[in-house]
């Protein structure tokens, strides 16, 4: 299967190296280019592409602004930032906002080719170095007030995640690895609609909005599927 690909970067000798490097691949496509957000946005309606790459720091539309727009109209397609920035606080609002990946411009050819694919099967990617800084920001409350709120906010996503079950751990692990609802049916012996059931519930009980949140939280809490919990099961 061919992977669709829109590059959304306002430095065209950047597209131009980035889509000629894509192109030698049988199994890419660039689709279209982009110089700014409000035309990224526009190519990406009419091309539908499977993955976005987009800067993070445009002018006029952010990038931060551009990725809101596309996750809200095309939800099914997989937009990773690949930008300069090492800012824990622009990755993390990144994936917070439904970014599928959060990629460093001096990524080599052959990481960034092995990445699209990742993140067109499903599955979160992020440059190496940056995901301890991922895990840290995505440890820490989103308003603290002191040591008293920060300890209250950690026991309180300790809670949160006593609360899951076995089976929902067991689905926690299988998202954290990228796996669709489909493949974690056939996995774990489950209807795929049961499977959506048990990922709504998941991202309710851990206050998270996506998968890709799911995956990350599941980097940053190694400890949370030794919870004990009720027996595996239908």
């Amino acid at each position: 299967m061919t992977i669709r690909i829109l590059l959304i970067d306002d430095h065209t000798l950047f597209r131009s190296g980035v889509s000629a490097l894509l192109q030698r691949q049988p199994d890419l496509e660039v689709v279209g280019e982009a110089s700014d957000g409000v035309e990224g946005v526009k190519r990406a309606k009419q091309h539908l592409p499977d993955v976005i790459l987009l800067d993070l720091n445009m002018p006029g539309l952010s990038g931060l602004e551009t990725l809101q727009l596309l996750v809200e109209d095309l939800p099914d397609t997989a937009v990773v930032m690949l930008t300069v920035s090492e800012e824990a606080d622009e990755l993390t609002a990144a994936m917070r906002e439904g970014a599928r990946g959060f990629l460093l411009k001096s990524i080599d050819a052959d990481a960034l080719v092995a990445a699209i694919r990742k993140a067109a099967s499903g599955q979160p990617v992020i440059t190496e170095h940056m995901t301890a800084k991922l895990v840290e920001q995505m440890r820490k409350p989103a308003h603290s007030a002191g040591a008293t709120a920060t300890t209250g906010a950690t026991g309180a996503a300790r809670a949160s995640a006593e609360t899951l079950t076995a089976r929902e751990r067991d689905i926690v692990r299988e998202l954290a690895r990228g796996a669709s609802n489909k493949e974690i049916a056939r996995t774990l012996d489950l209807a795929e609609s049961t499977v959506k059931i048990h990922v709504r519930n998941i991202l309710r009980k851990l206050n998270l909005t996506s998968r890709v949140q799911v995956a990350i939280y599941a980097m940053g809490h190694d400890g949370m599927a030794d919870v004990p919990g009720e027996p595996r099961g239908r």
